[in-house]
């Protein structure tokens, strides 16, 4: 029996390492295939957008890859991706998570898993590796306390809602960000992807309340003083709190009671001309360099529980603790369906009580 133990245990590990081995030699085989491309274009993913610039010097630094992007919103990348199928002029493009399935829907994508794939989330990735999550937003406050007059900071939905508190959301209507602010105070108060009416009810008392401001939380309001609360993704939060002349003003939090996590994936088009080069960008974005590379950026790696950050990239992010109650959009469809008839039910329901 031991030897027979020993037997099973020996194939194991020499499979194991040729399963590894082959691994490493198809990464030098992509390496060497992008490095003849010799190029990457990218749509949507600028140099100032979660320091994509640093992804983008390093892969000309290692493997001579030259970049040029041309920024666009996400839909507009899935139908330059359609149109320009018989001559692509973009490789990858960085897409909302509920974009990937169009993608893969409209036929314009390709597949890559990257060699970190295991450590990726199944709810952040598609099972054939059409696209997966590279960094996530999640639905947070930003509360400049200078404006509080004494009042403590609210950290949860139920604080907002029973405070004195001017609330700024954006416009549901346009911004992917304030729709899913009111997602995630619907999640928070036992709603969901089908039924955001808790979240409505809420705002329409804070409406009522005179609390609802039509400020969009931005850096240039915020600088204006125009904001008191703001319901932003935290890398955003992050972002403008690190631009500010007195960071030590704001507070960034998740707020405790709930919140919705969603975030970006790259999709690799289908017509590239550059395939190899493009699929090695995703494998470099999903490396430990290539996610340190987005913390930096103040976006919150997928892969952020299995790396270990340098201080000073970690101390610009918030705890991980803090994401213990932050729920991912588990029915894509159904919010698909419900965030098209938000801004209706927001004026109607909404807007209608503002004073």
């Amino acid at each position: 029996m031991k030897q027979l133990f020993l037997a099973s245990l020996l194939g194991s590990t020499i499979a194991l390492c040729t399963a590894a081995m082959a691994a490493d030699n198809d990464l030098k085989t992509l390496e060497a295939a992008a490095k003849a491309e010799g190029a990457v274009n990218s749509v949507g993913m600028p140099d100032d957008w979660a320091n994509w610039k640093g992804t983008w010097e390093d892969l000309a630094k290692t493997y001579g890859l030259k970049h040029i992007d041309t920024d666009m919103s996400s839909a507009q990348e899935i139908a330059k991706f359609a149109a320009e199928k018989d001559n692509a002029s973009a490789d990858i493009g960085d897409v909302g998570a509920a974009f990937g399935p169009i993608a893969v829907k409209q036929g314009v994508a390709q597949p890559y898993k990257p060699s970190t794939w295991a450590q990726v989330p199944d709810w952040a990735k598609d099972k054939d590796g059409n696209w997966a999550l590279a960094y996530t937003g999640t639905i947070a406050f930003i509360i400049n306390k200078k404006l509080l007059h004494g009042s403590e900071a609210p950290k949860s939905w139920a604080d907002l809602e029973k405070g004195k508190y001017k609330v700024s959301i954006g416009d549901v209507s346009t911004a992917a960000q304030a729709a899913n602010g009111v997602l995630a105070a619907a999640i928070a108060k036992g709603g969901d992807e089908k039924n955001i009416q808790p979240a409505l009810l809420m705002f329409a008392e804070i409406a009522k309340q005179g609390r609802l401001s039509l400020a969009n939380p931005t850096i240039a309001t915020m600088e204006k003083g125009e904001v008191e609360v703001g319901v932003v993704w935290d890398f955003n939060g992050l972002s403008y709190r690190n631009k500010m002349v007195n960071k030590d003003d704001y507070i960034v939090l998740i707020p405790s009671d709930g919140s919705v996590i969603s975030g970006y994936t790259t999709i690799i088009n289908k017509y590239a001309k550059h395939p190899n080069a493009a699929k090695l960008t995703r494998e470099y974005i999903f490396s430990d360099a290539g996610q340190t590379n987005l913390a930096r950026g103040n976006a919150r790696p997928i892969r952020a529980e299995h790396l270990t950050l340098p201080a000073d990239v970690q101390a610009n992010l918030l705890p991980n603790e803090q994401y213990k109650h932050v729920t991912p959009i588990k029915d894509a469809d159904a919010w698909e369906k419900t965030s098209k008839g938000l801004p209706q039910k927001w004026q109607e329901e909404v807007i209608i009580n503002m004073q």
